[in-house]
């Protein structure tokens, strides 16, 4: 094991009994001073990192970015609220700049949350494992994180949209890159609660909803919760299988009326 992270330029920081703690570098200067030949080689130039869906693994070396993109990190908790470096390689398709939208993307979910939190009784639910199932830029979780809430969230970035999962790392989030058309790779009965903001509208055009909806009731815990924020079209169709599947269905109006193009439907495992 020595051997390994001494040709990974890992540093030994601490060794304690079976125990022992690595760091990685953090610049390329080791990578490109080692020995012509050495195992594991260095990754190609144009292989993209980021690129992490059906993707075979490899036994090289990824460099790190010249310009310290995923290293320059503010101390935790004030990288949660600061945009990182990594956000101005996004790609996302914005008619405004990234910083702007990832500061609008906040306050937006800011206000969902406080909108769910007093309007929807969640202050009153008890949940300790919670996914977001299409992530942005992590904002949702943020929210939750403000106001204090006991739970851990895990953000979901689909394949089907930008992948922003290097921006919500570096706010200090968790998350993983999964297509929704396939099972998600958990244990059943895992989350405590599901929000799906303007997924279905997305994923409908490459997959069954009816499918998506099963996997959801597979991985939440009976008597979990389900939000669901999206057009009126796509949750009436929603709404007729969570109610095959035995899910307890309620439809709310959101922040701009009765009116409104959008609903949230709040569902319930029985």
């Amino acid at each position: 094991m020595e051997d390994l992270a001494t040709r990974l330029c890992w540093k030994l920081v601490n060794k304690e009994g079976y125990i022992a703690i690595w760091q990685k570098p953090l610049n390329n200067t080791c990578y490109v001073s080692r020995d012509e030949g050495i195992q594991p080689p260095l990754c190609d130039a144009n292989d993209d990192p980021d690129d992490v869906w059906y993707v075979p693994l490899k036994a090289c070396i990824t460099q790190l970015p010249e310009n310290g993109f995923g290293r320059n990190l503010t101390k935790w908790p004030e990288r949660l609220h600061i945009s990182p470096d990594r956000l101005e390689v996004a790609p996302v398709d914005a008619y405004v700049a990234k910083k702007e939208l990832f500061v609008a993307e906040q306050n937006y979910n800011r206000f969902l949350v406080e909108s769910y939190w007093h309007g929807l009784g969640w202050k009153r639910q008890h949940f300790r494992n919670v996914m977001d199932m299409r992530a942005g830029f992590g904002g949702f979780a943020t929210a939750l994180v403000d106001l204090r809430v006991d739970c851990w969230v895990m953000n979901v970035v689909p394949v089907s949209g930008p992948n922003t999962l290097p921006v919500i790392y570096d706010r200090g989030l968790i998350g993983v890159v999964h297509d929704w058309c396939e099972p998600f790779d958990t244990y059943p009965r895992t989350y405590d609660l599901l929000h799906a903001s303007g997924l279905f509208s997305i994923e409908e055009k490459r997959c069954n909803i009816a499918d998506i909806l099963l996997e959801m009731d597979r991985i939440m815990r009976p008597g979990a919760h389900a939000y669901i924020r999206d057009t009126r079209a796509v949750i009436a169709k929603i709404e007729v299988v969570a109610k095959a599947i035995g899910w307890r269905t309620r439809t709310f109006d959101t922040e701009e009326g009765p009116y409104a193009s959008r609903k949230v439907l709040g569902c319930e495992k029985m």
